[in-house]
């Protein structure tokens, strides 16, 4: 005998899901009709609500292949209140973002709301006061499976979920997956942290630490609104190709206002024309720098010789030399900013003007004071005492002058690093220079100690371990009243100046009271990819625990050694083409030419790194040097020895080759002609 349909449980949920999406739908347009005519004073509030409407009608967009709600809770009683005898809980949808109907009831609620945390923390041991989770399975927007999850029978065994673990495994083509849905208990713990505390999240491949910090961003916009609209957000990523390639999660959650920046960006003071030795960027990106820089920005500051005289009317007032020493001295102590003393200097000079002035029975006023700071003289002082100094010059002139670099450097660096940093041919002004990147760091710094950077209400940083100390300090001084999420995996240090603990990172970020969570549940990789992999670890991260895939497929994994070079290369993407789901081609810098040469003759059509991937194209080719962060379904590895070889030392290189080795969801081929690391072959 059928079910009816109206008793199906699919049936009632897809209806749910109608309803859902029509009520998003209402809402949408009941904020596109508004009528903001006669509500604006002005042409500013009129341009202000418009742009806040459209940010919400963009949030009100209903992503049509993107599930709207993806859980189910029911209560035993209602949140918050003691169960009544013979009466039943609540129905909750967990979704990415609130939905109510005409009258206001919520039909989904936002997954960051608190009555949401249950359907990521609840278990068998401890329910939270729920009866029964259920997940969703969906194809493309269609509602096509349920499962069931009784929490508080303890007559139900606990299982793993299988649309959990279809989730985590579904292929996908276009930009970053997020995990809203698989969250797990360790992950929403970091996500829910508070606002004021630091979290440093060391991850392996496949934790999911990116979209960790991405949902974390997206619950505090949640819980902290009116404080972050403030002070403002910002995600700062290793460089633009990973920027793109994550930039549509937090608008699938609902956040449009979230900027997303590199670290170059941030400090971009100058045009970035250069690059550095490794010898001299190492140096560079030394923290140590920082305390040359002081010292050489504050050698600008010189004692009076004579005193000031101004002139008021028929009087002159005298400032003595030893009085002006002492109020430079004074503001020396303080350990204020560079620039915020050489203003109140003049207001000081001028406050003991003003002494004098009372003492022989006038009374001034501010404005006086004001007037007397702006007087000539008094400006000349300031002008001769404490000059002004621009950033970028302060670090010409250290980069040029080898005695004004040795000057400053003395006890702080040694001879060998001091002629690491001079330009060979020194540069005839700021314009000119070849700028490199470490040097725009410095000029950040430089610009610090003058004026104080602003400083936002929450930074996550991604791909962390790459950064030097100095770099480090340019992000820290950007949430230096506010908190910070740290992402990365020492494992994947791929620069030079990788940093060897989070200790020592977190500290050059002013953060060190940041709690470090370390996650090892790997979601991503499958188990035999992974396991192969952390054969490098010992060599690249000794002690750092291996991730533990939760994979129950083991994922496609082979090894194939090339007759006919990037022919067998070409043969291998044809055949994971085949499969359902996004291809990367993964090859050391120096052959990414060849192999482009190849698939074109082979008629394959691929993109870049960062753009994004369509069903019609879902082939990327992508330098192993801007692999990391980035994941495809499947994954073609290119000569693994050229991958080490292409960097500037073994274990820089087999720290590449981990993060390349690393990036398949569902299954990797490695291709080689030449042998494989001896690491890969024990």
């Amino acid at each position: 005998m059928s079910t009816p349909v109206h008793d199906d449980p699919l049936s009632k949920e897809r209806s749910h899901l109608a309803d859902s999406r029509s009520a998003l739908r209402a809402m949408r347009e009941d904020v596109e009709s508004l009528d903001i005519t006669d509500v604006t004073a002005n042409w500013v509030n009129a341009a202000v609500l418009e742009s806040q409407i459209e940010q919400r009608i963009k949030a009100l967009a209903d992503l049509n292949e993107t599930p709207l709600f993806f859980g189910r809770l029911d209560y035993l009683h209602a949140p918050g209140a003691e169960q009544a005898e013979g009466g039943e809980g609540e129905r909750f949808y967990v979704g990415r973002r609130h939905v109510h109907d005409a009258d206001g009831d919520p039909m989904v609620i936002d997954w960051r709301a608190p009555v949401s945390q249950p359907f990521y923390r609840a278990s068998k041991k401890d329910p939270l006061g729920i009866s029964l989770r259920r997940r969703f399975g969906y194809t493309g927007g269609d509602l096509t499976a349920y499962e069931d999850e009784h929490l508080s029978d303890p007559a139900e065994a606990a299982v793993t979920s299988k649309l959990l673990q279809q989730e985590i495994e579904r292929p996908r083509v276009g930009p970053m997956r997020d995990i809203v849905a698989t969250i797990q208990p360790e992950q929403d713990e970091i996500v829910r942290a508070g606002l004021t505390g630091s979290v440093c999240v060391q991850g392996g491949p496949g934790t999911g630490k990116t979209a960790v910090g991405l949902h974390r961003v997206a619950y505090l916009l949640y819980a902290h609104r009116d404080r972050l609209a403030r002070t403002g957000t910002l995600v700062i990523g290793p460089n633009k190709s990973f920027l793109h390639y994550i930039e549509q999660v937090l608008p699938a959650l609902g956040e449009l206002t979230v900027r997303q920046a590199t670290v170059d960006d941030l400090v971009a003071h100058v045009e970035v024309r250069g690059t550095d030795e490794t010898t001299a960027a190492v140096v560079k990106g030394d923290a140590r720098m920082a305390e040359v820089l002081r010292k050489a920005l504050y050698s600008h500051v010189a004692m009076p010789t004579e005193g000031v005289v101004v002139v008021r009317g028929s009087r002159r007032w005298r400032v003595a030399a030893y009085e002006v020493e002492e109020i430079v001295r004074e503001l020396l102590a303080r350990d204020i900013r560079y620039g915020a003393a050489r203003e109140a200097l003049p207001q000081r000079i001028a406050h003991a003007v003003l002494v004098q002035m009372e003492r022989a029975g006038e009374a001034p006023d501010d404005r006086v004071q004001n007037a007397v700071a702006r007087d000539a003289a008094v400006k000349a002082v300031v002008k001769t005492v404490w000059p002004q100094v621009e950033p970028a010059k302060l670090v010409l002139r250290l980069l040029s002058d080898a005695d004004f670099l040795a000057e400053h450097a003395e006890g702080v660096l040694t001879e060998d690093e001091r002629k690491a940093l001079l330009w060979v041919k020194p540069a005839r002004s700021v314009k000119s220079a070849r700028w490199s990147p470490a040097d725009a760091v410095l000029i950040d710094e430089a610009t610090d100690l003058i004026e104080r950077t602003h400083s936002l209400g929450h930074v996550v940083l991604d791909e962390a371990q790459d950064l030097s100390p100095m770099q480090y300090r340019a992000v820290g001084r950007r949430c230096t009243t506010g908190s910070a999420t740290v992402l990365g995996d020492l494992a994947q240090g791929t620069t030079p100046w990788a940093t060897r603990s989070w200790a020592e990172a977190l500290a050059h970020l002013g953060k060190d009271e940041a709690v470090v969570e370390e996650l090892t549940a790997g979601f991503r990789v499958p188990t035999d990819v992974i396991a192969y992999a952390s054969r490098l670890l010992p060599d690249i991260a000794p002690g750092l625990t291996p991730v533990a895939s939760i994979r129950e497929n083991p994922g496609f994994f082979d090894i194939r050694t090339t007759a006919d070079g990037a022919a067998d290369v070409v043969s291998a993407c044809r055949e994971l083409l085949e499969r359902e789901g996004s291809v990367g081609l993964i090859a050391a810098d120096a052959r990414v030419p060849e192999l482009a040469e190849a698939l074109g003759a082979a008629g394959i059509g691929f993109i870049g790194p960062g753009e994004e991937t369509t069903h019609a194209t879902r082939l990327t080719l992508v330098p192993a040097s801007l692999a990391k962060g980035l994941e495809y379904d499947y994954v073609v590895l290119d000569e693994p020895r050229a991958v080490v070889d292409g960097e500037p030392d073994e274990r820089t290189g087999l720290r590449r080759l981990y993060v390349a080795l690393t990036r398949a969801v569902s299954g990797l081929i490695v291709t080689h002609g030449a042998g494989l690391p001896p690491q890969l072959t024990d």
